[in-house]
């Protein structure tokens, strides 16, 4: 859940209002399909659970497609973790101006990367407290907005949006869900770090399938409650939270949502962070990247996957710093969700070659590829080659062995 609500549900009432009531069923949608697919994850867990999403794939359809998946999710989660350090620093804009001129932002982002790194180069340990103690401060605004969303929908005088007479649209709701999948994005996580959890194949398929379906609900709830009450003028704001307090409440409280918006975002960073490192573990591991990524520390820390990632992820900022917040966070949001897909496309594929719940690895399978499509040509093609640029090291990786 710690690395699923980051900055998505801060900032998905502002995109969402547009689309009215097709953005309820959009929710729908997504949150459906997420399930399916975190229940064919969790299955395959509990049928391998010594094995990582990529060795999965590799067990069903050979190792070349277990690395493909495997490189292409650890891009995606770099990827990610820029995507959650531009959302925290633009967030903490509002507060400190000067932040939001490019090469500004750009250092502040790079400095929460290595601060979360930092955290995970102690231990998994660290990681998961600092993970409880982050989620439970970003509840504090969510569940302020849930209290007032109760009260305003208890007066009959309430207002609401009315549902349009032409009743729901199919454009609207394939808009939408494109949205709201990358608030929901991670859902697999537990999965990734297996060897790091007790009893995985009875801890992690609740955590995947408990965690997808409560921040679902709280997702659909509180961002359809937000868009659908508040005048729409006001959603569009850089912070429809503040501006929902602010409207129901007091102005006074609604100037701390920054903050708390802030923290939520680092603590899905610091989630985000310690899978940064296991992906290359596993697959170093497995042999399908250098063995030299597959030492750990004597506590089981992959250091070498967390500073060669966090690197990356740098250079990923560096390269792109003469971009506003705002493009930059866009771009890397669209790009990060396309490149998930491919896990979970190869996921439910798997399934289906172990005949492990077939029928509901193919709804899965479909609406992945549904979300892909919808992701655009652009983004989905920018993912392939990616994939695809990641051959020559798995060739170096495999020679290295025979040797």
């Amino acid at each position: 859940m710690g690395n699923m609500i980051g900055s998505g549900i801060f900032l998905l009432p502002a995109s969402l209002a547009a689309f009215g009531w097709d953005a309820v069923a959009g929710w729908v949608f997504t949150i459906g399909g997420s399930m399916m697919l975190a229940f064919v994850i969790a299955r395959l867990t509990v049928a391998m659970p010594d094995a990582s999403a990529s060795q999965m794939i590799a067990r069903a359809f050979g190792p070349l497609a277990g690395f493909a998946i495997g490189w292409i999710y650890w891009l995606s989660i770099i990827i990610t973790n820029v995507t959650i350090a531009v959302a925290a620093t633009a967030n903490l804009s509002s507060i400190l101006p000067v932040l939001a001129r490019p090469g500004a932002g750009a250092l502040c982002s790079i400095g929460f990367l290595w601060a979360t790194t930092a955290i995970s180069l102690i231990g998994a340990r660290a990681a998961g407290m600092t993970q409880i103690a982050t989620m439970v401060v970003k509840l504090i605004p969510i569940l302020v907005v849930l209290v007032l969303l109760v009260m305003i929908l208890s007066d009959a005088s309430a207002q609401v949006a009315p549902f349009p007479a032409e009743g729901f649209t199919g454009a609207g709701i394939t808009a939408s869900a494109a949205l709201t999948l990358w608030a929901l994005m991670g859902f697999e996580s537990a999965s990734v770090a297996a060897d790091k959890v007790r009893d995985p194949a009875r801890t992690i398929p609740r955590a995947t399938l408990i965690g997808t379906a409560a921040t679902g609900l709280i997702y659909l709830f509180v961002c359809s409650g937000i868009a659908l009450t508040l005048p729409a003028a006001q959603t569009q704001t850089g912070s429809p939270f503040g501006a929902f307090v602010s409207h129901y409440w007091s102005a006074e409280p609604a100037r701390y949502v920054a903050i708390f918006v802030v923290v939520s975002c680092l603590g899905a960073l610091n989630g985000w962070t310690l899978l940064m490192g296991e992906v290359p573990l596993a697959m170093a591991r497995a042999g399908e990247l250098p063995r030299w990524l597959a030492r750990t520390t004597p506590k089981g820390t992959p250091v070498r996957g967390l500073i060669l990632s966090t690197v990356l992820a740098s250079l990923l900022l560096i390269a792109n710093s003469l971009q506003g917040l705002v493009a930059l966070f866009t771009a890397m949001a669209l790009l990060a969700t396309s490149a998930t897909l491919w896990l979970y496309v190869g996921c439910a594929l798997a399934s289906m070659r172990f005949r492990l719940v077939v029928p509901v690895a193919i709804v899965g399978l479909g609406y992945a590829l549904w979300t892909l499509w919808g992701a655009g040509i652009v983004a989905s093609g920018s993912s392939l080659l990616l994939m695809a640029a990641g051959l020559p090291f798995y060739w170096w990786a495999r020679r290295g062995r025979s040797i």
